[in-house]
């Protein structure tokens, strides 16, 4: 198995540990769903219909066409039967077809984070913060990862919000 590979199964198992800890392990196995959307449909119907949010055990779905709208009405149950066995326990209970346009982004709106924004600083109290939330935490590696996950999200954060145009 590659490093990266294993980087990043070791993530997934600490952010488990984690949401587990916190009581949150259903709603994070449930937003799997995004992993086996097309596995579970096939590469035409999630051309056509795309997830876009979960509220509870409801996923809704944004298709592109009243006529595929009828369609995945009509397939619902097998869907959600092949989206159950994909996630491997009943997470997902409907689908709440909309219609919409499924392109969220276009490429006339290119992402402007800065290159470097892995490096943007964090202050004192940010820094405190972290430690705070990771100190409960009785697993040494545990806490390192979690530490950094923590780190890289706040950096990515502060680097949105100061791009151009964001308030």
């Amino acid at each position: 198995m590659s490093s990266s590979r294993s980087r990043i199964d070791g993530v997934q198992r600490i952010l488990q540990q984690w949401l587990s800890s916190r009581g949150m392990d259903t709603k994070f196995s449930r937003y799997r769903v995004w992993q086996f959307w097309e596995a579970a449909v096939g590469a035409q119907i999630a051309a056509r219909a795309k997830p876009v949010r979960l509220r509870g055990s409801v996923l809704e779905i944004r298709v592109d066409h009243p006529v595929w709208m009828q369609q995945l009405q009509l397939l619902k149950p097998r869907i959600l039967s092949k989206l159950n066995e994909l996630l491997g326990e009943q997470l997902i209970d409907d689908l709440f077809l909309r219609h919409g346009r499924n392109d969220t982004r276009t490429d006339a709106e290119p992402d402007t984070l800065p290159s470097r924004w892995q490096s943007e600083p964090l202050s004192e109290e940010e820094r405190q913060h972290i430690e705070e939330t990771v100190a409960g935490l009785p697993d040494s590696e545990l806490r390192h990862h979690l530490r950094h996950l923590m780190e890289m999200q706040l950096r990515l954060d502060k680097a949105r919000q100061s791009k151009p145009g964001s308030k």
